[in-house]
């Protein structure tokens, strides 16, 4: 005689979350995809197209450069003054471009929030991507002829330049943060951005080196990190004999410090965007 037992149902199988891998795989996906939109958008599928990622900071640079050299301004401290604005603008035109693009940036790329796995930080880091990726870019291209007809002299330190370009963008990044937040908050501060970004010129360092400063103004200089910045970059690219003065820990800090305020207050400003 066989007896016939009741069957157990099988334990429902909870839902498995993605690995850390397949996760940043994903989100590497979308923030190129998200850089690829923004390119599009600003500069269009026609003509030049994304070569104006480059080519805009490259003008501005190559232009000033020229202005500087028919003119014959100087600064009278043994280096050319190609080299001088070659590394001068291009943090200087980071700087200004990430930060000051960053305004009202969560009303204006509200509708990409309804995509399941875009989140509001991918969207910030996507700009910011697009932005180094193009100063470096431009940096680079000029710098190949400049070099071959020997205006600047022989990168000395490839780390610690691209270093430098990655702090000064992480650093520009964790302001935009605040700033874009603060924008969405108050509609007034979209009004005083530039005028802001205009007064920090002097605190870049892209118009002289620590050490032509005597020390008691070059220790008050070097509380700026963009001016920490400026020297590390020219430090990677400057021959040894000439003097800098930077600290990469403090641009980290600075960075990471500002990234922790501007996360909390961009989610917050987010509630106040409505998503129509």
């Amino acid at each position: 005689m066989t007896l016939l037992l009741p069957l157990e149902r099988a334990p429902r199988r909870a839902r498995r979350r993605p690995s850390f891998w397949r996760a940043l795989t994903v989100n590497i996906r979308i923030i190129g995809a998200l850089m690829m939109r923004e390119g599009t958008t600003r500069y269009g599928h026609e003509n030049l197209g994304f070569f104006w990622v480059m080519g805009e900071p490259l003008v501005l640079t190559v232009g000033v450069m020229g202005m500087w050299t028919i003119t014959g301004a100087g600064h009278g401290h043994g280096i050319g003054i190609v080299p001088f604005a070659l590394t001068g603008y291009a943090l200087l035109t980071l700087w200004r471009h990430l930060t000051g693009k960053f305004v009202r940036l969560i009303r204006q790329n509200a509708g990409l929030l309804f995509h399941r796995n875009v989140r509001l930080l991918d969207i910030f880091l996507a700009r910011a991507m697009l932005e180094i990726l193009g100063i470096g870019a431009a940096f680079t291209i000029a710098y190949i002829p400049l070099a071959m007809f020997g205006l600047v002299p022989v990168i000395h330190d490839p780390l610690v330049m691209v270093g430098a370009l990655l702090l000064e963008g992480w650093f520009a990044f964790s302001c935009g943060l605040i700033i874009a937040a603060v924008s969405e908050i108050s509609e007034a501060v979209e009004q005083f951005v530039p005028p802001i970004l205009y007064i920090t010129l002097p605190f870049t360092g892209s118009f002289y080196m620590a050490a032509w400063l005597p020390q008691k103004w070059r220790e008050l200089i070097l509380w700026s990190p963009l001016v920490n910045a400026q020297e590390m970059f020219r430090s990677g690219i400057f021959p040894v004999a000439q003097e800098t003065y930077w600290s990469a820990s403090y641009l980290v800090f600075w960075s990471a410090a500002l990234t922790a305020i501007g996360i909390p207050l961009v989610q917050s400003a987010q509630k106040r965007v409505s998503l129509q």
